[in-house]
């Protein structure tokens, strides 16, 4: 599943021309497909290449390590196979059964479903889909409007809809100072009619219920995913950084840099500690308990803040140059304050 020096090289000569693009290059989407990154978590026998959760985070790592952008792009196509078992298996098929397939979306409720016969009149705009550009399914959240919620002021339901390319507008909004090349635009849909079997609901099982990873808790899986991009873009950054102190004979910079690898390393160990022992948990006993998944989402947040802390304690003695957009320790800095940012990781 890794990446050979070869391919690692020619994914970040392009970094430049993807952030200049403002989205992943057919090139570099390739070698996603052919090693089948976006379905780490689909089921086989939908032409997935269902990873066990620890070993996928590792990839994440990796891929974030490579590049940011490629890095977020992988984990963030990659989580949706975990919506696999909350679709009929047919509708599953037509969804991921394909090496191109991968979902963009929206977790926020920010969208109307209206009942009509045999589905819903869709509106409404989502933010931070990231992948837009190369999606082949989008999933959004929408508020399902009906006569008697609104007439008696009850708590609306939610409808959770998967979409086709064609019923969407992607409006490119996306203006961040990192991961440029995510691609996590706004889409946009308007009076699309969506069918009931497109619609899914995370308390309903319909399919693949015995895969393991399905059964892994939807908040500790987002964390740590999100935790292993972190890793993977500070990883970079103190290489970047390094080559960069190298380059201009900085002796203290570099005595620096190799201080905050030694304390970085004892956080990113902590978490797969548990993050493995989780796994091991939820083999034997197919569940977590909620101090485990507290001890998760908290080793989550401790080692993105030290994800982020690399780059708050050595960017400022890098010197004026470290701020020009198209040097690689700016990129990777920018791609790490950016990723950071994500609520599931600010605790």
């Amino acid at each position: 599943m890794g990446f050979t020096q070869q391919e690692i090289g020619s994914i970040r000569n392009q970094s430049r021309q993807m952030e200049l693009e403002g989205e992943i290059t057919s090139e570099a989407l390739q070698y996603i497909y052919d090693k089948k990154l976006f379905h780490l978590f689909v089921a086989n026998d939908l032409e997935g290449n269902m990873t066990p959760l620890p070993e996928a985070i590792r990839i994440f790592q990796e891929c974030a390590r490579i590049d940011g952008s490629f890095g977020w792009l992988v984990t963030i196509g990659a989580g949706g196979g975990y919506f696999v078992p909350f679709m009929t298996e047919e509708i599953g098929r037509t969804v991921f059964a394909r090496p191109e397939a991968v979902i963009a979306g929206s977790g926020a409720t920010t969208g109307t479903a209206r009942r009509v016969e045999g589905g819903y009149i869709v509106n409404g705009r989502w933010k931070y889909c990231s992948g837009s550009t190369h999606a082949t399914t989008f999933t959004a959240n929408a508020i399902l409007e009906t006569e008697d919620q609104l007439e008696s002021g009850e708590v609306p339901q939610l409808v959770t809809l998967i979409m086709q390319p064609d019923q969407i507008q992607i409006h490119k909004d996306w203006n961040t100072f990192g991961l440029k090349a995510t691609a996590s635009h706004s889409m946009v849909v308007t009076d699309a009619f969506v069918p009931d079997e497109m619609t899914f609901s995370f308390s309903e099982y319909r399919s693949h219920e015995d895969e393991l990873l399905y059964k892994y808790p939807f908040l500790a899986f987002a964390q740590t995913s999100f935790a292993g991009v972190a890793m993977g873009l500070a990883d970079h950054f103190l290489e970047a950084a390094e080559e960069y102190l190298r380059g201009r004979g900085n002796e203290y910079g570099l005595e620096e840099l190799y201080k905050q690898k030694k304390e970085f390393a004892h956080p990113k160990d902590a978490f797969y500690m548990v993050l493995d022992k989780s796994w091991d948990v939820l083999s034997q006993k197919e569940s977590l308990s909620p101090e485990m998944e507290q001890r998760i989402s908290s080793e989550c947040m401790t080692v993105a803040k030290a994800s982020l802390g690399c780059g708050f304690k050595l960017f400022p003695i890098l010197g004026l140059s470290a701020c020009m957009e198209d040097t690689d320790v700016n990129r990777t800095w920018r791609d790490l304050q950016t990723a950071c940012q994500h609520a599931l990781l600010r605790g």
